[in-house]
């Protein structure tokens, strides 16, 4: 304890001489808020380590799925004892991917996630939040089908970081504008850092990131498809944000698409009318809600 007490009294002393910042190891509570309000939902934070980036061919081969509560004000109140678990994959785990993420063959041999503990983690969650649901999302959906039937939500990028003021959206470097520091890539020490990133207020808004989180998250958006748009203006709809889908599915047109808040929707087809088709095209347009956003249906 002495010790402990001394190494404060010197990070104090190097953070008063305004030439140094110190970093805090973080370290994971269970408590966030003792105030009064009462816990208003429920939410389960996820964060999985697979072999590799696409669900198509890779598997999961960790999960930490770690229950909380907030309150109406979008305060975090409390964490509950998180599910965590390795499983053995059927393809080898590559070099590669035990340095990115600490997993060994040996750590994960004869291992299984358990669906039905997953499902009961899960099974009262109002949302269930990642880092990065965009990667996360198909990856769960695969573990079992409960995760479609949630609303999801994006740490990454439904948190306007960079205009609050954060050096960036990785967790590590908005730990550090926090003053902490933590080991990362792996799951259960991910979705702690996360949280305690949520927990905290944003310096401009001064709302807590958890609360512009779900703001952001409840809103719907709209993908607009510029189906049939003419191959020349191909860069013209790179430059303006639209992306690619060479997957035709039902209601998912092999065309570029660009998703985007009701209110810029009108806009935007005036933009394709007048740039890319030269006339009055016809433009389909689909509302996405967080029961569908990130997954691979949409």
């Amino acid at each position: 304890m002495s010790n402990n007490l001394e190494l404060d009294h010197l990070a104090r002393l190097l953070e008063q001489s305004g030439d140094y910042r110190v970093l805090r190891r973080l370290t994971p509570r269970s408590i966030y808020d003792e105030g009064d309000d009462p816990a208003a939902g429920r939410g389960v934070f996820l964060d999985l380590e697979t072999t590799g980036l696409d669900p198509e061919l890779h598997e999961v081969i960790e999960i930490a799925a770690v229950p909380f509560t907030y309150s109406a004000h979008g305060r975090i109140l409390t964490v509950g004892e998180p599910y965590c678990a390795f499983q053995e994959p059927f393809m080898p785990i590559s070099p590669e991917i035990t340095k990115l993420t600490g997993i060994t063959p040996q750590m994960v041999e004869g291992s299984m996630i358990d669906v039905g503990e997953v499902e009961r983690v899960i099974a009262d969650a109002d949302w269930i939040c990642a880092h990065n649901s965009r990667f996360d999302r198909p990856f769960a959906e695969q573990i079992t089908s409960a995760f479609a039937r949630k609303r999801w939500a994006c740490s990454l990028s439904q948190v306007g970081w960079k205009e609050e003021g954060f050096g960036g959206a990785k967790l590590g470097y908005l730990l550090a504008d926090l003053g902490y520091f933590a080991s990362f890539h792996r799951a259960h020490e991910d979705c702690m850092a996360a949280l305690e990133i949520l927990s905290r207020r944003l310096p401009k808004s001064g709302t807590t990131a958890f609360a512009k989180l779900i703001a952001e998250a409840e809103a719907p958006t709209y993908r607009v498809w510029a189906t049939l748009a003419p191959f020349e203006r191909k860069e013209t709809l790179k430059a303006r944000g639209y992306r690619w889908n060479g997957t035709p599915k039902p209601d998912r047109p092999k065309a570029w698409y660009r998703d985007l808040s009701e209110e810029a929707v009108g806009l935007e087809f005036e933009w394709l009318r007048r740039e890319v088709y030269g006339y009055d095209a016809d433009i389909s347009v689909a509302e996405i809600t967080a029961y569908d956003r990130f997954s691979n249906r949409i």
